[in-house]
């Protein structure tokens, strides 16, 4: 993993992207934090980071887009993943790779608050508790954009693809707000999760009879809660979208207010990802 790492944080500042991403990251966060101290007076660092959430939409795919599907593309993934590091490694050296470079940007920029702390105040543990969760915020998406670039061999196609799946985590509470909120609504999405569940238990065992079962059962099991109380599927849809939602979480970090459960849900949020992208390399390489 430790070879991985370093080969990783080697070619962020061999090549173009390290600079690009920490240039970018820092001349925006900067403006945003010099046009927000001007027009509301005061030092509050956390609606900075909370304004440059968007930044993620572009800097996540700049820092995920190369790592597995640059390496596919010149066919250089058979080479690593022949060689003694166990797909564990390899995935959470990239990982940690693009981790590192985005937590660097971010203590970069929290030099400016302190900068300008001769004109008044800084609520330092405020300042800590934003930074910490933008970190795992930050975290829990590069997990997203590494598995993406894990299914592609093409670095614009991962690109397009991170991006496309970070605009849907950021805009899901809007989504949530536009769903049916009915309980027949609710038990037919509650089948269709049934269905999902039983394609992704296919994919894993290649059993289709199992799966078949696995699927009567479940959906039986969801049809009988319904008939005993319906009122239990009222607004299913929006909470089970509402439990993917990024910006939620987040606002508790940007209230001042620590949350274990939110931190437990970035890194739960990130180790899943990490699984099905270590998943996914462990197909490719038994291919």
């Amino acid at each position: 993993m430790t070879a991985v790492f370093k080969k990783e944080i080697r070619t962020y500042f061999n090549t173009l992207t390290g600079y690009v991403f920490l240039g970018f990251f820092v001349a925006i966060t900067g403006i945003y934090f010099l046009i927000n101290n001007m027009s509301t007076g005061d030092l509050n660092y956390a609606s900075t980071l909370a304004g440059s959430l968007m930044l993620f939409w572009i800097l996540i795919p700049i820092l995920t887009m190369r790592l597995f599907a640059e390496e596919a593309r010149q066919k250089t993934d058979q080479l690593l993943l022949t060689s003694p590091v166990g797909v564990w490694g390899i995935v959470l050296g990239k990982f940690l790779a693009a981790g590192v470079l985005f937590i660097f940007g971010v203590i970069i920029t929290a030099i400016f608050p302190f900068i300008l702390s001769r004109f008044g105040t800084i609520a330092i543990a405020e300042t800590v508790n934003v930074m910490f969760g933008y970190v795992l915020l930050g975290l829990a998406l590069i997990a997203v954009g590494i598995y993406i670039s894990s299914l592609t061999d093409n670095q614009i196609v991962a690109a397009a693809a991170t991006f496309a799946a970070l605009f849907v985590l950021f805009m899901i509470d809007s989504f949530t707000a536009e769903m049916p909120i009915t309980a027949a609504s609710s038990l037919v999405f509650a089948f269709l999760l049934v269905v999902l569940a039983a394609v992704v238990l296919y994919s894993s065992v290649k059993n289709l009879w199992a799966s078949l079962v696995f699927a009567i059962i479940l959906g039986f099991g969801v049809f009988v809660v319904y008939r005993i109380d319906p009122s239990l599927f009222d607004g299913l849809i929006s909470k089970f979208f509402g439990w993917f939602s990024m910006i939620e979480r987040f606002e508790n970090f940007y209230s001042g207010v620590f949350s274990l459960a939110d931190t437990v849900y970035y890194l739960s949020f990130a180790f899943v990802f990490i699984y099905l992208t270590v998943n996914r390399v462990e197909k490719r390489r038994w291919a």
